[in-house]
């Protein structure tokens, strides 16, 4: 356990509702708390005594936590609500707006913000008095355009924003979903359906003396595909493609959406699997581990032979069942082996949609005149923009029509005429 400060625990007869409040922040963040394990705490706590930090500490950790992943953020709970009352009012500015411009000693780590939130649970605590200084201009804020701001922070591309628009954006990112309809298996179940059952009518025969009285009908089982995302963090797409992977971590831990399961690769110049560094609960732990996994952050490009290098070592396993694949680069490779073409037409084919999204779409003026677009545009399902909040939201239209291409169909026809 980390070295805190010294701190006295207070013998304090409202012990018991104390840690009732924590099991409840503890709930909110993500952890599996049950009223059950509150009681447990409770007299754990009565058993072992607090007169020692370190025994309350991880009395209460046995209490509580059960997956690893949990450990952080249990820490970082257990240090805003028990230990430093002043580190608190630290951690509300991450999450208000920076009104008085001062910059902060140290970032956030991973899960102090998500800490921090549930302990506030939605009140608005007064930040501390600011010392009134005689130069400072006195600024009116008018909150009444809140659904303005949130509608153009919605279009607004992700390289334009700033500190506080980007956490904003991360946050709206976070509560995206993107659901997928289930797809026909070949593999049939009983029920009624409208194909014939031959053996189920024979069965049904033999128990009534052979005679045919009815027709069993069976169905076609439904089941859902898995989503494969791709993303390039070259040095053209690192302001682009943090934010997707925030999108691509809130779509893999959010239930119900449909998908059987989703991974994840990054490439630059090497492709690099972050599937399991994704499952973390805590979207900043979840980026920092995959951060440190791809050593070729802002790098150059090389995507046909990391396109290569994902249809030899995992198309087969992962998309090779009707998967659909998201591509996210802007196809800018010089390579001119013909590589790039019959690598993505390799991933088209062993893929049941492949959509492309592409940055480059936000300029009005895009035309197809990159080598590296011009291999690539024939060989995906659907070519869209991906480079605001707005464009992501729009990925939901593309999977529940896959008819529609969006821009694909008006840059081949641009492509023919040149």
């Amino acid at each position: 356990m980390v070295n805190y400060p010294e701190m006295a625990v207070p013998d304090d007869p409202k012990l018991a509702q104390n840690i009732t409040h924590f099991a409840r922040a503890l709930r909110k963040a993500g952890l599996a708390v049950g009223p059950g394990r509150v009681i447990d705490a409770i007299h754990a706590v009565k058993a072992v005594g607090f007169t020692k930090k370190a025994d309350f500490y991880w009395t209460l950790h046995a209490c509580f936590v059960s997956k690893p992943e949990d450990r952080p953020l249990f820490a970082q709970l257990f240090r805003l609500y028990w230990r430093d009352p002043q580190y608190l009012e630290h951690m509300m500015s991450f999450l208000r707006p920076a009104v008085h411009g001062v910059q902060e000693e140290r970032a956030a780590q991973p899960a102090e913000k998500r800490a921090a939130e549930a302990l506030l649970d939605g009140e608005d605590r007064p930040l501390p008095p600011q010392e009134d200084k005689e130069d400072e201009v006195e600024i009116d804020f008018d909150a009444s355009q809140t659904t303005s701001a949130q509608e153009h922070l919605r279009t607004l591309d992700f390289e334009l924003m700033s500190t506080s628009e980007m956490a904003a954006a991360k946050r709206m990112l976070a509560t995206l979903s993107l659901p997928v309809p289930p797809i026909l298996s070949r593999r049939t179940q009983g029920g009624h359906g409208l194909l014939p059952d031959w053996p189920g009518t024979m069965r049904q025969a033999m128990r009534r003396g052979g005679e045919v009285t009815d027709f069993a009908t069976k169905r076609r089982r439904q089941r859902y595909p898995n989503l494969v995302v791709l993303c390039d963090i070259s040095g053209s797409m690192a302001s682009y493609s943090r934010a997707v992977l925030h999108f691509v971590h809130a779509v893999a831990n959010r239930e119900g959406q449909g998908w059987a399961q989703v991974h994840a690769f990054t490439f630059g110049t090497r492709l690099t699997n972050i599937t399991r560094h994704l499952r973390q609960r805590d979207v900043d732990a979840a980026l920092a581990a995959a951060g440190a996994e791809a050593q070729d952050w802002k790098g150059g490009t090389r995507i046909g032979a990391c396109l290569h290098s994902y249809n030899r070592d995992w198309s087969r396993r992962m998309a090779g069942q009707g998967a659909v694949v998201l591509l996210i680069t802007d196809g800018l490779d010089r390579a001119d082996d013909g590589q790039l073409g019959h690598e993505m037409e390799r991933l088209n084919l062993s893929a049941r949609q492949l959509i492309w999204l592409n940055p480059l779409l936000r300029w009005d003026g895009f035309a197809p005149r990159a080598r590296g677009i011009t291999q690539m545009l024939p060989h995906c399902s659907s070519f869209r923009a991906g480079h605001n909040i707005a464009s992501l939201q729009g990925l939901a239209d593309a999977l529940s029509r896959p008819d529609d291409n969006g821009e694909k169909t008006r840059l081949l026809a641009m492509l023919r005429d040149a």
